[in-house]
């Protein structure tokens, strides 16, 4: 019997996990079930349970991948040399997460998984360890600004990267719920609050 290639396994597994957040999306966590999933898949049950054995593990895989594309962007952010002002680099972030908050969008399923993290303990503890993560790369991003000049040296980095990490979900509940503002009116605000009238 022929061997699967491991391009075949993924492209199954990718296929699950696509046809499972499309109905994540349409239904969300709760109204979806395997099943669901199985026939928008088009796959045999037994070819979706083989990688994924209960609809628990199908939102983790989501939810890794959801937080998984906001920190390549901050990773690459924090390497940036010389580094990005901090309003730039907010910028860059939210340009990231625009493109994201559409209809099909990552951004609508992040929104999910916080609600279920509030109810499942392992999503919960995966969340936050992701989140705490993310909230390390502005950590980065604001001592990399202290060396510059642009903040007070004596600044708490981690009060200020929490304070930065937080306009990043405060503008993409806003988007999502009341389809604004835009990046720039956003970041137009944000700079107001930095002292910058640019």
């Amino acid at each position: 019997m022929p061997r699967v290639s491991e391009e075949h396994l993924a492209a199954r597994r990718r296929q699950i996990v696509d046809a499972a957040r499309r109905c994540f999306l349409r239904e969300g966590f709760h109204r979806t079930t395997m099943q669901d999933v199985i026939a928008e898949a088009g796959l045999s049950v037994g070819a979706v349970y083989r990688y994924f054995p209960s609809k628990a593990s199908l939102i983790s895989a989501i939810a890794e991948e959801t937080i998984g594309g906001a920190e390549e962007v901050l990773d690459e952010l924090a390497r940036q040399d010389p580094p990005l002002p901090l309003d730039k680099a907010l910028e860059y972030a939210l340009a990231y997460m625009e493109n994201q908050a559409g209809d099909d969008g990552v951004l609508r399923i992040a929104i999910q998984v916080w609600g279920e993290a509030q109810r499942d303990p392992v999503l919960g503890e995966f969340a936050a360890s992701r989140y705490t993560k993310l909230r390390g790369h502005f950590e980065v991003l604001v001592r990399r600004a202290q060396e510059a000049g642009e903040l007070p040296a004596d600044a708490d980095p981690a009060a200020v990267a929490a304070a930065l990490f937080g306009l990043l979900p405060g503008w993409f509940l806003q988007r999502i719920i009341t389809g604004g503002p835009d990046v720039a009116t956003y970041l137009s605000g944000v700079r107001v609050l930095f002292g910058q009238q640019r």
